[in-house]
């Protein structure tokens, strides 16, 4: 057996089954696919917004394409019309987040998950600040509704998703429904006891809360826990160790991305949709006050063609290993997913996985992009964050582009800027991998 086949075997016996056993545990599958089933609003809301800038502003890159400013006289007041949109996706993340982390908790432990999210937002209500005077009247404030209760929501649902259907099942906090009472209302009796003592323990933690601290658990939360963890997340070092960790992780068999997501979700979240809604207020991503986060840095410069910047390894192919036909012949089958940052052909065709003559350019060439992007964003400051998501699938050169409002043409040249880098990277060790290919090829 040799030296690979053996680090193989022992990663096969100890962390592939860990990191299986990390992403099926059900807290952490609850707050990933409650995130996961959020992101259509989250990205159906940061596509209007880049369109209603592009489009409808008279400094939109379309519309000047287009000259649309001079065609529709007073184009930047129809803005108005899409605006309201970020009520309804950004504007509201901790309720969706909420009702969606307790629902898919419930559904792991087979309890009734409709109920237990309705009960989380309940929850989520109770312990929320007090309304505030205003000039119409008392009135909540929204601020945690959106991305600043981000952190509470996850506690109130993976709380609430736990215990509910556990008090459930207990025969004594169950009202017992005469059979001819139909089942949907015989359900909803069933768990009445059960949902007047959560609400109940709600309330009267909330209330010895607020006695300690002004501003109940929302305030606590954040400025103790939510906030330095966003500040974390918004550092370069922070991405960068990210991206190294996800880069390992491929290279040893475990889909990095998938396996770090939850916790990198969690962590730039709120500055996701603090940038966004930036942006709806200000057309613009500069000045934002989060301009570093994984989005910014890493999707927009370090991950075109997919995690490890392979489009720069499929093109280093066609460039350097045309005659080793096993390279060449895959990575002609990956150039079109590859382009919209699909490379699973690569990672188990080359493959990449446990390949050592890959490992090092794998891990090199993002870090290379993020280090661009972070210069040229933040160091020497020729191009504004991207921080707006246009959607993973898009073309990554595109990204810091239209991730910037989609004015600022200079930050198209730095994406493909970032590609040549990673080709140039690449190459060396193409080269390596066709010499070993075409030898092995001769022998047989």
């Amino acid at each position: 057996m040799g030296f690979m086949d053996k680090i193989q075997e022992k990663m096969d016996a100890t962390l592939v089954p860990l990191a299986a056993k990390m992403n099926a545990q059900r807290h952490v599958a609850a707050v990933r696919d409650a995130f996961t089933l959020a992101f259509p609003l989250t990205l159906a809301g940061s596509i209007i917004v880049l369109i209603n800038y592009a489009l409808l502003s008279p400094d939109g890159f379309i519309a000047k394409l287009l000259h649309l400013g001079t065609l529709i006289p007073n184009l930047a007041d129809y803005q108005q019309i899409f605006t309201p949109i970020l009520n309804g996706t950004t504007n509201i993340m901790s309720l969706l987040i909420v009702f969606l982390t307790a629902y898919k908790l419930a559904e792991t432990k087979e309890g009734d998950s409709l109920l237990s999210a309705i009960c989380a937002v309940g929850v989520y209500f109770i312990i929320y600040p007090a309304y505030v005077a205003s000039e119409v009247g008392n009135a909540l404030p929204m601020n945690f509704m959106g991305a600043q209760g981000l952190f509470v929501a996850l506690i109130v649902g993976l709380l609430v998703g736990e215990f509910l259907p556990e008090m459930a099942k207990n025969k004594k906090l169950c009202i017992k429904m005469p059979d001819s009472v139909p089942p949907a209302v015989a359900r909803s009796f069933n768990l009445v006891i059960p949902i007047i003592l959560i609400f109940m323990i709600s309330a009267v933690a909330n209330y010895l809360l607020g006695m300690i601290t002004e501003g109940g658990i929302q305030y606590v939360i954040y400025n103790a826990i939510q906030k330095p963890f966003s500040s974390l997340g918004g550092n370069i070092f922070t991405i960068l160790l990210f991206a190294m960790a996800q880069q390992f992780l491929w290279i040893l068999g475990i889909h990095g991305p998938n396996t770090l997501s939850a916790i990198r979700t969690v962590m730039f979240s709120e500055a996701n949709i603090a940038n966004l809604a930036f942006f709806g207020m200000n057309g613009t991503t500069i000045g934002t006050d989060f301009p570093i986060t994984w989005m910014s840095i890493n999707d927009a410069f370090g991950n075109t063609g997919g995690s490890g910047a392979t489009l720069g390894l499929i093109i280093a192919v066609f460039l350097v290993a045309r005659k080793d036909k096993t390279q060449y012949t895959i990575s002609k089958l990956a150039l079109a997913p590859g382009l919209f940052n699909i490379n699973e052909p690569l990672m188990f065709g080359l493959p990449i996985v446990m390949n050592p003559i890959y490992a090092i350019p794998f891990i090199l060439a993002p870090i290379s992009g993020n280090i661009i992007g972070y210069l040229c964003t933040m160091v020497f400051k020729i191009i504004p964050p991207a921080t707006l998501d246009v959607g993973w699938t898009t073309p990554g050169f595109l990204i810091p582009f239209l991730g910037s409002g989609g004015t600022n043409y200079l930050s198209l040249i730095i994406g493909l800027l970032c590609v040549v880098v990673s080709t140039l990277i690449y190459m060396p060790f193409v080269r390596a991998a066709a010499k070993i290919n075409m030898a092995q090829e001769s022998e047989q």
